[in-house]
């Protein structure tokens, strides 16, 4: 297989431009994708553009490693905000995740219910479309106004679309401190609920996550110290109704398992992420038949190890939206995405159409 690692934004263009048939983009191949054609990686497109920490702002080509972006911002105690796991735990790839990669896919983690997602924090992006085009699109600030929003477009199309060769975004400062408040010894439907409780609170909860093995919630506090022991006496108050509450200790460790899915690392099956309304967890775990679940982001995430080649989306009681992230040789890797609806797949058409009209970018992933 013919592997092309441009070392500039021109090179990506003229590997795009001249190619003769399918491109599969990696960043740092940690997701693990890929076909039949050629391979384009974007490692070659690494190095810091600008970073400004005054202003929460950094600017870095896609290639970039994401560790060497995170350690950038904790010496000026800022953060990626969205949290995004690394999937090489659940996965067992190697390679380096990137920048690049991180918002072609939209990663985020915990923190999403109360940050927001990665593409949250994108703020202009440059790539090369289908065609060999270099486009730009946003700037340095939180303000897009004309055309195509291609910022958020980009994050989330997994490089069927184009190809990034730079990414803009906000960061924000890192939290003084963590705690993690549980109840322990209550089943899904309670666990759930007290979720949906820690998060209709005022106290600005960070991770909102249940574990079905151990029967217990944990929910995420982080800030200022005076801040965090007060919010977490409070919260630790209000959830008593569900049972027994108590701090635990290695909150740090323990939101890294939550976020990078540990649990289901190494173990055979298939692992499907999906998409629903929190409460409808309740209802949509049991019918699943799953080897072990995870409930993240309120219950709004519902991580489900499955035997090989089961079908999450035909078991679905309630509506959602499920990804087959990691896969055996006996499931369709084809069905990785969900299904589009007849509407949103004519839209999609369209778009790959206007940006990539040979469909050499990433064939066939996104359906």
């Amino acid at each position: 297989m013919k592997m092309m690692t441009p070392q500039s934004e021109a090179d990506l263009a003229e590997c795009i431009a001249g190619a003769s048939g399918p491109m599969w983009i990696q960043g740092g191949n940690t997701r693990g994708c890929s076909g039949s054609g050629a391979v384009l990686s974007t490692r070659g497109l690494a190095g810091l553009t600008l970073y400004e920490p005054g202003s929460l702002t950094l600017v870095v080509k896609a290639g970039t490693p994401v560790a060497e972006v995170k350690a950038l911002l904790k010496g000026e105690n800022q953060q990626l905000a969205f949290e995004p796991m690394d999937h090489r735990v659940l996965l067992g790839t190697a390679g380096e995740p990137t920048m690049g990669g991180l918002f072609a896919a939209n990663v985020s983690g915990p923190r999403r219910i109360q940050a927001g997602a990665a593409r949250d924090f994108l703020l202009g992006v440059r790539f090369v479309d289908g065609r060999g085009q270099v486009l730009r699109n946003g700037g340095r600030v939180m303000k897009n106004v004309t055309g195509y929003d291609l910022v958020k477009l980009m994050a989330g199309a997994h490089g069927t679309l184009g190809v990034l060769s730079e990414v803009s975004l906000k960061v924000l400062p890192l939290a003084e401190t963590m705690t993690t408040v549980a109840v322990p010894n209550i089943d899904l439907a309670t666990g759930v609920r007290a979720l949906c409780s820690a998060l209709g609170s005022p106290f600005d909860v960070t991770g909102a996550a249940y574990d079905p093995q151990a029967q217990t919630a944990y929910v995420r506090l982080e800030g200022f110290a005076a801040s965090v022991a007060y919010r977490a006496r409070e919260l630790i108050q209000r959830l008593s109704v569900f049972g027994q509450v108590e701090e635990v200790t290695g909150s740090a460790q323990l939101w890294r398992d939550i976020r990078d899915v540990r649990d289901f690392a190494g173990r055979p099956g298939d692992v499907w992420r999906i998409s629903v309304k929190p409460t409808d967890a309740i209802g949509l775990i049991p019918a699943l038949g799953a080897i072990r679940t995870l409930c993240d982001w309120g219950g709004g995430l519902v991580w489900a190890l499955m035997p090989e080649g089961d079908d999450v989306r035909a078991k679905m009681t309630v509506p959602g939206h499920a990804t087959l992230v990691r896969a055996t040789s006996n499931t369709n890797r084809a069905a990785r995405h969900h299904p589009e609806t007849a509407p949103l797949a004519a839209l999609s058409a369209g778009l790959r159409e206007q940006f990539d009209p040979r469909g050499i970018l990433n064939p066939g992933l996104m359906g």
